[in-house]
C-alpha cells in the first residue's frame, strides 16, 4: 500500500521532483545541500523503515462564540534509528486526525544526528553516543546530553528515552534544568540538543 501512495505521488516542489526522479537518493544529500523538506512523501520516499511514538496527549479547550471547543493534542517523535529524528504536534477533535497530523508535522521537522564515541572511559569509534556534550532548550527546560561508555544505556526520563532511541543513540547521560514535567519542553529541549551535534565538526571530520 506505502508503495501505491508513493508511486501515485506527483511532487510539487522542486526537491520533491529531484528525489522522484532518482536524482536524490539520500535524505542525508538534502541536508548537506541545505534543501527545504516541504513534501511529507519526500521523507516517506528516502526513509522507508521511519517508525513513530506518541509521547504526550493532551486535551486543550477553545471558548467560541458558539461555546467551548474541545481538541486533542498529541506530540509524536518519529525516527529511524539512525541518525535521524523529528517531532511534531498536531490538534484535532478527533485523536486519530491529530496524530495523523501530529507524524506529518514531525517528518517536515526531521533533522540530521550526529553520532559518535565521545567517552573517555570507552572509545570505541562506534556511533553509539553522542560525540560531545552537548545542550538544548526549550522554555524552561534546560537539556544537557553527555557521552557515555558502552553498556550504560540511556539515562535519562522517559520521553526523552524515545526520543534518544529514535535518534539512533544507545547510551549517553543527561543533566535536566527547570520544569521537565512540562513533557512537550522536555521533548523539545532533547530535539534541541541533538539538533546542537551538527553546529560543530569533529577533529575527524576537519
Amino acid at each position: 500500500m506505502a508503495s501505491t501512495y508513493l508511486e501515485e505521488w506527483i511532487p510539487r516542489t522542486r526537491v520533491g521532483m529531484l528525489v522522484k526522479e532518482g536524482k536524490i537518493t539520500s535524505i542525508d544529500r538534502l541536508f548537506e545541500l541545505n534543501l527545504p523538506i516541504r513534501e511529507v512523501e519526500i521523507v516517506d520516499y528516502l526513509l522507508p523503515g521511519i517508525k513513530h511514538e506518541i509521547v504526550n496527549v493532551n486535551l486543550v479547550q477553545k471558548q467560541t462564540d458558539a461555546g467551548e471547543i474541545s481538541r486533542f493534542q498529541v506530540m509524536v517523535v518519529v525516527g529511524d534509528e539512525n541518525g535521524h529524528v523529528g517531532i511534531g504536534i498536531g490538534k484535532a477533535r478527533q485523536i486519530r486526525m491529530a496524530i495523523e497530523k501530529a507524524i506529518v508535522d514531525a517528518k517536515l521537522n526531521i533533522i540530521p544526528v550526529r553520532r559518535g564515541c565521545g567517552s573517555w572511559e570507552c572509545s570505541c569509534s562506534e556511533p553509539h553516543s553522542v560525540p560531545f556534550k552537548v545542550t538544548g532548550k526549550a522554555g524552561s527546560v534546560r537539556v544537557t546530553l553527555l557521552p557515555a561508555p558502552k553498556g550504560v544505556g540511556l539515562v535519562a526520563g522517559e520521553a526523552a528515552k524515545v526520543v534518544l532511541r529514535l535518534a539512533g543513540i544507545r547510551d549517553v547521560w543527561t543533566r535536566t534544568k527547570g520544569e521537565t514535567r512540562t513533557t512537550i519542553n522536555f521533548v523539545k529541549a532533547v530535539y534541541n540538543a541533538l539538533k546542537n551535534t551538527y553546529r560543530f565538526k569533529h577533529p575527524r571530520e576537519w
